[in-house]
């Protein structure tokens, strides 16, 4: 199961497993609505099987001890949360979202240990990202108390990767990984973010997502 290969890797890594929580947010795909989420149109997404997982806990000084088993070459990446610097890697992704968290008045009290692990295809345009940026949103609110929905958490992934990451997505990728729900696509208006649920069971027929293996980088 991929919880026991991140409490493993977390374990071996931190020391021990003792007290870790383990997370995940689903990648997502889009029915149909394409370049208009970022225009106030409306789109219809899907939140998908696979996505991140993280093993996290927290530690009892300020260190960020960073770890993804996506790159395992770079090893365990340390930064702090005193300051959120740009360090041009996958980091970015999860330490924007602490940096939003704190501009909102959420600053984290001590730092943590934290091991992804991530099953969609870098660059397939699934939302990886989008799925990193949630998945920590998750993390914070739980480890740290924070008072926020999941249409929040889908707000400051998308700030974050804007003004953090410098990509000017919209919000339908956040939204579905924070907001998905089994069996059924989100028809959502992005320009006030109304949106209800449409059952998506096919008697007979599926989706099929293929990954055509040319990457995409917006950034």
């Amino acid at each position: 199961m991929m919880k026991d290969k991140l409490l493993q890797k977390f374990a071996e890594l931190f020391g021990d497993s003792e007290g870790v929580k383990v997370y995940f947010a689903p990648g997502r795909v889009n029915m149909i609505g394409e370049h208009t989420d970022y225009n106030g149109g409306h789109v219809f997404p899907c939140a998908l099987t696979i996505g991140t997982y993280g093993a996290a806990r927290k530690r009892n000084d300020n260190e960020l001890h960073l770890y993804s088993m996506n790159f395992e070459r770079m090893g365990v990446i340390n930064s702090t949360i005193d300051e959120f610097k740009q360090m041009d890697n996958w980091t970015d992704y999860p330490r924007g979202v602490m940096w939003a968290f704190e501009g909102r008045g959420m600053k984290m009290t001590s730092g943590m240990d934290l091991v992804l692990y991530g099953n969609i295809p870098n660059g397939s345009g699934l939302s990886s990202s989008a799925s990193l940026e949630v998945l920590t949103g998750f993390i914070l609110r739980d480890l740290y108390g924070f008072d926020v929905t999941n249409t929040d958490l889908a707000l400051i992934g998308q700030y974050s990767e804007n003004n953090f990451n410098g990509m000017n997505c919209g919000i339908m990728d956040q939204f579905a990984s924070a907001m998905g729900k089994k069996d059924n696509a989100i028809f959502l208006n992005t320009a006030d973010l109304s949106f209800e649920y449409a059952p998506l069971v096919l008697e007979g027929a599926k989706i099929v997502v293929t990954n055509s293996k040319v990457k995409h980088k917006l950034v």
